[in-house]
């Protein structure tokens, strides 16, 4: 299938792809993300890997869309967790309670 990531045009197809990700050790998740085979890769480290070019040349929007029409699943980047208030940051350093 034709793609095209920063401008330039690639053909892939499902099956390049997995293999080109074959012995890559996925990176920490930050956000979106692919599932491979049974791993989950950030989209940036996926893109770099078949482009072969740098991940500040594409962005995650393009790498996704490619992905998805290949039939990969991508996920949107985690929810950001909310911050804890001052109570909570204590109580969470304190501990829990102890009993007598």
């Amino acid at each position: 299938m034709r793609c095209v990531i920063a401008r330039f045009p690639f053909e892939l197809t499902k099956s390049e792809v997995q293999e080109a990700m074959k012995g890559v050790k996925p990176e920490p998740i930050t956000g979106e993300s692919v599932i491979i085979g049974r791993r989950s890769y950030p989209v940036k480290q996926v893109g770099e890997v078949i482009t072969r070019q740098d991940r500040r040349d594409f962005t995650a929007f393009e790498v996704t869309r490619a992905l998805t029409r290949l039939g990969f699943t991508c996920r949107d980047a985690p929810a950001p967790t909310a911050p804890l208030s001052p109570l909570e940051t204590a109580s969470a350093l304190l501990g829990p309670a102890a009993q007598d």
